[in-house]
């Protein structure tokens, strides 16, 4: 018999390539992903976040809004956790994001966990004109104001790049909303191990040495902090694929469906707490079977 205690979610389709036949999804395809997951029994559901993304050939690939649709996830499931995997703090001012999500929160009844990363793909950035320089700077001080807001904090905060004056939420979020940030070079790690709740490194398949390695990055990083070690849940994006079904793009990385169980319980002995699963190819079927992969951790 198993006993993992691990947390499985999925990445939903956000833009071209993730929807049927390697197209572009729309709200039906995403919507229909979403409740699969929900009425499945898995835990959570996220969105990538990204204006676009233009491959090395040059090829560009659209992408929707990931907040919008987050949000209309919310309001159509009722137990599965939401998330960005994750928000790039460039695209939305500190304020603006602490107050978004506190709403979100509300709707989704507090089941909004709030990812963010500092952003890395220069491409959209110049596309929409915004500054690719300091990034990991600018994401610090936007770190620090978010999650003081979203804490529940009054803020006054004087950086280079931002500023807030006596800043709060009102009304407040029903219940702490975590924070997950993903990343692993040493200053993003501070940063880590200073404010997060959750932390995110992908994409996998089964644990690697990379997985290993990274994870020390972060005990370390709480060692240096003074935080506990199990202060920061782990997180960790894996590819599986449904061997069953024709996928667009499949990836070599990715592992069988079937594989899942064993995988989930070998990524716990590393100390992974939550497990979010791009699946390939991108549909209910995937998430139907990933869902009776999950049953298994505890048949």
């Amino acid at each position: 018999m198993r006993t993992v205690d691990m947390k499985i979610g999925v990445m939903l389709p956000l833009g071209a390539g993730d929807g049927p036949d390697g197209g572009m999804p729309g709200w039906k395809d995403v919507r229909a992903v979403a409740e699969a997951a929900d009425e499945g029994g898995l835990d959570s559901v996220w969105l990538a976040d990204h204006f676009l993304y233009r491959d090395p050939e040059g090829q560009i690939f659209g992408m929707h809004d990931s907040w919008t649709l987050l949000s209309a996830i919310a309001a159509v499931t009722s137990r599965v956790e939401l998330g960005n995997m994750v928000l790039c703090a460039s695209f939305r001012d500190p304020g603006l994001t602490a107050k978004m999500a506190a709403t979100l929160d509300e709707v989704s009844g507090g089941r909004l966990t709030l990812g963010v990363g500092a952003g890395w793909h220069d491409p959209e950035y110049e596309a929409f004109g915004l500054p690719t320089d300091h990034r990991v700077g600018r994401f610090a001080e936007w770190l620090e104001i978010v999650a003081r807001l979203v804490r529940g904090e009054t803020v006054t905060y004087e950086g280079t790049y931002y500023k807030v004056r006596e800043a709060n939420l009102d009304p407040a979020p029903p219940h702490q909303i975590p924070i997950l940030v993903a990343g692993h070079r040493p200053r993003m790690m501070q940063l880590i191990a200073q404010w997060a709740d959750a932390w995110n490194t992908a994409w996998y398949g089964a644990p690697d040495l990379q997985v290993e390695e990274r994870l020390e990055t972060l005990r370390q990083a709480l060692q240096t902090a003074n935080r506990p070690a199990d202060a920061v849940a782990r997180t960790a994006g894996i590819l599986v694929r449904d061997p069953d079904q024709q996928a667009a793009d499949p990836s070599p990385k990715a592992i069988p469906v079937q594989a899942l169980a064993e995988t989930a319980e070998a990524y716990q002995k590393l100390g992974v707490n939550h497990l979010i699963i791009s699946p390939e190819p991108m549909t209910p079927r995937s998430i139907e079977r990933i869902a009776e992969a999950k049953r298994e951790l505890t048949s």
